[in-house]
């Protein structure tokens, strides 16, 4: 499986549909509720991704449609300086568009950080499948989703799952994250929509609490993982391990499982994390294990850039990633190497 993700020629790497939101963040550690100013930023959980892989040097593009006017033009921009191609990008024209938005606030022991979302009837939600262009469907490698998308309205979710389908049709790969939100849909309606595009998937993320909770799923979690495969036809399977000790500091690893050598693969989680923006680090986490996948046909190379990449979105403001390839590389071999290393890159 992954010698055709390497060989298939396409104009992309990676192609996402989801929708694009603004984000706005009382400055410093500011509360919403008394905080008087707000630090506005563009992310998305799609976006996210393809920026994320983008920044480490492949070609990727968004699906999704935004308003014609100022708000949507800064998104556009702020699509644009990480490299992801607006060539996909639809707008929206209508007298109601408009932007989703939502309200973050970030934690520091014992407060948590706080999500107030204001994205109902956003213009993603009048998107028709007959607006996306038919080439597309054979522009992309790999064609990623997530179950966020899958969650926000009837039609959202009518065309994801039609954009799987025709993917697949044609020759893509199928990366899905399951990213279940509990405040989006219940976990009767998650379940039942996406064990339908399960069959579909050829790249699956999910966490371990949503394999239990939701798909009712027991036994170990390389068990619960293998399950998957052997249910779905899946060929590979990432489960993230984040162990939250504050707000401000966590540990992080993961574990992925390849169907076709029946193998498990992991590393030395990367340990007290000094967490800066934690928003989009799972999202970090998925464009580091794609790219490796792409670039280097080893689940083994993609395990480590997807937790470095994480680890270091950590330590970043906003939703997207901030980095190249270089400092990624940089932070696999110093987590790595055992014994005195420099303080400062000089």
């Amino acid at each position: 499986m992954i010698k055709k993700i390497v060989t298939k020629e396409s104009n992309f790497d990676v192609i996402g549909f989801g929708e694009v939101m603004l984000r706005l963040s009382p400055t410093g550690n500011e509360r919403i509720s008394k905080g008087e100013a707000f630090e506005k930023r563009v992310g998305g959980s799609e976006l996210n991704v393809v920026s994320g892989i983008s920044l480490l040097g492949m070609r990727t593009g968004i699906i999704t449609k935004i308003p014609d006017n100022t708000i949507g033009h800064f998104v556009k921009n702020s699509i644009r300086y990480c490299g992801v191609s607006d060539d996909y990008l639809l707008y929206d024209t209508t007298e109601d568009k408009r932007l989703g938005i939502y309200y973050y606030e970030s934690g520091v022991y014992p407060r948590k950080p706080v999500v107030n979302y204001d994205r109902q009837n956003s213009s993603i939600n009048s998107i028709r499948i007959e607006e996306i262009p038919e080439s597309v469907y054979t522009a992309a490698k790999i064609f990623h989703l997530s179950g966020i998308t899958l969650a926000i309205s009837d039609n959202a979710r009518e065309v994801g799952i039609e954009l799987v389908k025709r993917f697949k049709q044609n020759g893509a790969l199928i990366s899905f994250d399951v990213n279940f939100r509990a405040t989006l849909w219940s976990e009767e309606k998650a379940r039942k929509t996406i064990e339908e595009i399960l069959p579909f998937i050829d790249i699956l993320f999910v966490s371990e609490e949503t394999s239990r909770r939701m798909f009712g799923k027991t036994g170990s979690l390389e068990e619960i993982m293998k399950t998957y495969s052997d249910d779905y036809g899946i060929s590979i399977v990432a489960t993230t391990k984040r162990k939250v000790i504050s707000p401000t500091k966590h540990s992080f690893g993961s574990v992925i499982y390849d169907a076709k050598s029946n193998r498990y693969f992991t590393e030395e989680e990367y340990e007290n994390i000094e967490v800066i923006d934690r928003i989009g680090s799972g999202d970090a986490y998925l464009s580091g294990v794609l790219f490796g996948i792409l670039k280097y046909a080893d689940l083994q190379k993609a395990l480590e850039f997807g937790n470095a990449m994480s680890a270091l979105k950590n330590t970043i403001p906003g939703d997207m990633p901030a980095c190249d390839i270089n400092e990624i590389i940089s932070i696999i071999n110093t987590h790595k190497k055992v014994g005195p290393q420099s303080e400062m890159n000089r």
